[in-house]
């Protein structure tokens, strides 16, 4: 076995899981070599190696209904639109077995949701981040989901889908408006994040400045950014990567966890408190699959961020043209 995969490898000795389960098991975490983490399914193995797999035990693959509030924007007979408040899991997965949104509206809609979309995403067209808040539409029918489905796998580019997200990122950005190309792909070093690879996949994020806020030591730019395509984390990693990552982001920000002891107390008091990014999914605009009218909805900024704002407000600064 010296010299091959460690998925490859593993999936010849247990019949009884595929290749693919074995290597979302590897980047689970459920596997070691000679007793240490390894979460590279391409490692290849060296003799005299222990190779060691627990394997979790199976799950309910149903999700089931679950009587949890639900902010809805607007609903009829083939879709239902929510505002998803920070916190809350889109679909169940490993870590997060209920109290999702797909608990919830299986309740909310009824068991025929279930064989909408497939088993463990039924009527989930599109996703949101655990702590981001804000718009998101989910299918009541095939035919809705199909329709919206294709939407979103566009991205706008020429059809009518919109999506606008409300962000505070530290720093000051040089113009008032840009472009972030740059490929997006799994960070070798760790699983839990995105990182900019030349072999990643397509990632576009256009964004504008809409105010600017600072005093004595530090600067924040609220920006609004609009997606060309629909990466895991996209605009995280692409603020990240041009040096403005979201304010209060414990993943992609660490660097900038000092930043906040330059901020007047009441704000840095607000950002401490705020622990998740500064990211609302404010507008969301799309055809309606059944009679084509051009719809949009927007959620305001939960309490937590709409109190950042009040507070930055007192700090307001000149904002330059693009």
């Amino acid at each position: 076995m010296a010299g091959g995969r460690l998925d490859a490898v593993l999936a010849k000795a247990h019949d009884a899981l595929s290749r693919s389960r074995i290597k979302d098991l590897i980047l689970g975490g459920a596997v070691t070599v000679d007793d240490k983490p390894l979460v590279e399914p391409k490692y290849r193995l060296k003799a005299g190696e222990t190779i060691t797999l627990v394997a979790p035990p199976p799950e309910d693959p149903e999700p089931q209904p679950e009587d949890i509030p639900l902010d809805i924007l607007y609903e009829d007979d083939h879709l239902i639109v929510i505002n998803k408040p920070v916190g809350m899991v889109v679909h169940p997965a490993p870590g997060s077995p209920s109290g999702t949104l797909v608990n919830a509206l299986i309740f909310h809609c009824g068991a025929s949701l279930k064989g909408i979309g497939g088993v463990r995403r039924p009527g989930i067209v599109h996703r949101l981040d655990k702590d981001t808040s804000g718009v998101m539409v989910a299918a009541k029918t095939d035919k809705a989901h199909k329709h919206l489905s294709e939407q979103f796998a566009d991205h706008g580019r020429t059809g009518p889908l919109h999506r606008a997200y409300i962000a505070y990122a530290w720093g000051s950005t040089q113009s008032g408006m840009g472009i972030v190309d740059a490929p997006l792909g799994r960070d070798p070093g760790n699983r839990l994040k995105q990182t900019v690879l030349r072999s990643g996949r397509n990632a576009i994020t256009h964004y504008n400045v809409e105010a600017r806020f600072g005093g004595e030591g530090w600067d924040i730019t609220r920006i609004q950014c609009q997606l060309e395509t629909g990466r895991t984390h996209q605009i995280r990693v692409h603020m990240a990567h041009i040096g403005h990552p979201l304010v209060s982001d414990l993943l992609y920000a660490p660097g900038f966890a000092t930043k906040v002891n330059k901020l007047p107390p009441e704000l840095a008091e607000i950002v401490r408190k705020l622990g998740r990014q500064a990211l609302h999914a404010a507008e969301l605009g799309f055809e309606h699959p059944e009679t084509g009218e051009e719809m949009l909805f927007e959620a305001e900024l939960p309490e937590d961020m709409q109190e950042l704002e009040d507070q930055l407000a007192n700090y307001d600064k000149a904002t330059p043209r693009p």
